[in-house]
């Protein structure tokens, strides 16, 4: 993880007790929880959308039958990956 060891991350969790306080520390945890996550689901959107437009434009330079068979379930298995990480997500 980052390369940060135990013991790192205990000292580090400590300090952020002292400093922020034991009020205010499982609010900050869940922010963080959550961009995390967004962060997540932002960069497979991407990934994904990158991907599609690649697809998409080999179907430009290569049309086949066969191809836009396989380029269709490709996208659609991608936008089933959407879809089930965003109901694991909620």
């Amino acid at each position: 993880m980052f390369g940060i060891g135990m013991t790192e991350l205990i000292v580090i969790l400590v300090i952020a007790l002292l400093v922020i306080g034991p009020d205010k520390l499982p609010e900050l945890a869940r922010m963080l929880g959550k961009g995390m996550s967004e962060f997540k689901r932002a960069a497979e959107d991407f990934r994904t959308n990158i991907y599609m437009d690649m697809k998409a434009e080999d179907e430009k330079n290569k049309p086949s039958q066969k191809g836009q068979a396989q380029d269709k379930k490709t996208v659609e298995n991608a936008e089933a990956i959407k879809v089930t990480e965003e109901k694991s997500t909620d």
